[in-house]
């Protein structure tokens, strides 16, 4: 099975086409809050370079959240939009594992952490639990000190990654058993968002379009009326436009 990947959770913007065999093709970019403009051509990019017609895909996966508002509904929209069109299922990932996941294996306590703006951070602790990672904390927001506390209390040695945790370095490293993790680490990846989908999907863990929402922590987030603010720039009709969904075996041509 190929699977598109779609990560707009944080002020990156990436998405990648992967299998069984591994990455076909990937794009990043620091697209800020330019995920509307920017992810249609990614995804028209990776396609072509991994020479997939995306009638080829068969499933799509998003990263859900948490993360900022606008990037997930950018993404979340746009994965559903692609789904239905090529009537395909869609796997539904949090920002938080898809984070860690690279880090495999951990080796010590690893606490992913989303710049949530207003002064908060989304994050989640983990560590290795046999075979696969083990997240042992509830996903949670609140103000960094309440996790730079929760690390505090458990005086283990703790690798802290994701633009959170970079922002709020100096409040972290207060902390003596914690360190901060580099800048490659500071946003979830789409090829580690494939590499979960792909394990998803062979567990047929599956999620209708029409029933994947964004993952939304914070109660002023959880307010916002999904349908009554559906996507503008980047709404079905002129994507699938764009991407030439629904235009057969001539869409992506081979060469």
């Amino acid at each position: 099975m190929i699977i598109l990947g779609i990560e707009t959770a944080t002020p990156q913007v990436g998405c990648a086409l992967g299998g069984d065999e591994g990455t076909l093709a990937s794009f990043q970019a620091a697209g800020g809050r330019r995920h509307a403009e920017t992810l249609a051509p990614a995804i028209e990019f990776v396609c072509r370079h991994a020479r997939i017609r995306l009638d080829e895909v068969g499933a799509i996966a998003v990263d859900v959240g948490p993360g900022l508002f606008t990037g997930l509904r950018v993404g979340v929209a746009t994965g559903q939009a692609l789904a239905t069109a090529l009537k395909v299922p869609m796997v539904a990932l949090s920002s938080l594992d898809v984070l860690v996941h690279p880090e495999r294996p951990l080796g010590r306590l690893v606490a992913a952490v989303v710049d949530a703006r207003r002064g908060e951070v989304f994050w989640a602790l983990y560590r290795d639990g046999g075979p696969a990672v083990e997240r042992i904390t509830p996903y949670a927001v609140s103000p960094p000190s309440h996790l730079a506390a929760e690390l505090a209390s458990r005086g283990e040695a703790c690798l802290a990654i994701g633009d959170g945790a970079r922002r709020y370095a100096e409040l972290l490293a207060q902390v003596s058993e914690v360190e901060v993790g580099p800048a490659a680490s500071a946003h979830p990846s789409a090829v580690a968002l494939v590499e979960l989908a792909l394990q998803a999907a062979r567990r047929e863990e599956f999620v209708p379009p029409v029933d994947l929402r964004p993952l939304y922590l914070r109660t002023a987030d959880v307010r916002v009326n999904w349908e009554t603010r559906a996507p503008g720039p980047i709404g079905a009709a002129p994507l699938l436009d764009r991407l030439a969904v629904g235009r057969g075996a001539n869409a992506w041509p081979h060469g």
